[in-house]
């Protein structure tokens, strides 16, 4: 546990995840309180990074549920190996045992599968962290399942009976915010809106995860991005964008941006046609003259817009 929101911005920033105040705050008080931390935000401003940089800053394991359209309870929950089942079955057969008693034992804990759920409860040590990424993508019934677990982490399996954590873990949800999620489950958890980071903030980002490039071109990718966030894109870039550019770069030997280095390169950062098109010709010209006529230092808000 932490024991202090120093100590949270200290143990992230070893691992590379440059914080703020308000995050660190949240997550002190998700862990101190034992309420789930519910991170909302665009896609790739690091709210999965969250979760994993919390393991590790707690040295316990990281236990992930990717949700998605149509995923059930038995994906989530546990599921009974089948294979398993009837070999046994046929074991038994084979060593006469009999026939009353031939699959007697089929539904023993041995035979089960844990899926992430089942996994986090029945976790053994340290407390794990449990992530549960894109819950807006799962659907109502699998919310309202996942509210009955996190309200007092335990699950009956008909079988074998209830089964309840020896402690329960410290839950990551993040929401790309494709859907309105239930009032009810984000009244169980702590909320925090992860938005796109400050031309500052992003600036430290890129040389933290990315030491080698060098100062001038990360202040023109870190302002570029910033532009590119202002318009009406299709996807807008993230972070993850950003650093995924930085290294492109990097590994190109590139020293500074232009317009041949951009339309080369831009494959990092805009993922959709009609946004490349979009930023060709002119925008592009005007995006990279706005850049590289910037003269106020990171810590200057972006004026000006490319259309």
């Amino acid at each position: 546990m932490f024991q202090s929101i120093e100590e949270i911005e200290q143990k992230f920033a070893a691992q590379g995840y440059i914080t703020d105040r308000h995050l660190a705050t949240t997550v002190y008080l998700s862990t101190s309180l034992g309420k789930p931390l519910y991170l909302e935000g665009e896609p790739g401003v690091g709210k999965t990074e969250v979760a994993k940089v919390l393991a590790k800053s707690l040295d316990t394991e990281l236990i992930r549920l990717q949700c998605y359209e149509g995923l059930d309870t038995n994906l989530a929950l546990y599921e009974w190996n089948y294979l398993r089942q009837m070999l046994e079955v046929r074991l038994q057969e084979a060593r006469g045992v009999a026939k009353d008693k031939i699959g007697a034992n089929i539904f023993d804990e041995q035979f089960l599968l844990e899926r992430p759920l089942l996994r986090a409860i029945q976790h053994h040590g340290k407390r794990p962290v449990l992530l549960i990424d894109e819950i807006d993508r799962s659907d109502d019934e699998f919310e309202a399942f996942l509210l009955e677990v996190l309200s007092d982490f335990q699950i009956t399996i008909p079988e074998v009976g209830t089964i309840r954590a020896e402690q329960p873990p410290f839950v990551v949800l993040t929401s790309n915010r494709t859907r309105e999620m239930h009032d009810a489950l984000k009244r169980r958890c702590l909320y925090h809106w992860i938005d796109y980071p400050t031309l500052e903030k992003e600036l430290d980002i890129v040389l933290t995860k990315v030491p080698e490039i060098k100062e001038l071109l990360s202040i023109q990718v870190c302002k570029f991005m910033e532009l590119l966030r202002r318009e009406d894109f299709y996807k807008r870039p993230g972070i993850a964008e950003t650093l995924d550019w930085a290294n492109a770069l990097l590994s190109l030997g590139i020293d500074e941006l232009d317009q041949h280095v951009i339309e080369t390169t831009m494959s990092c950062i805009l993922k959709y046609r009609q946004d490349q098109e979009k930023l060709a010709g002119d925008n592009l010209q005007k995006a990279l003259a706005l850049t590289k006529n910037f003269k106020g230092g990171p810590t200057v808000s972006a004026q000006g817009s490319i259309n």
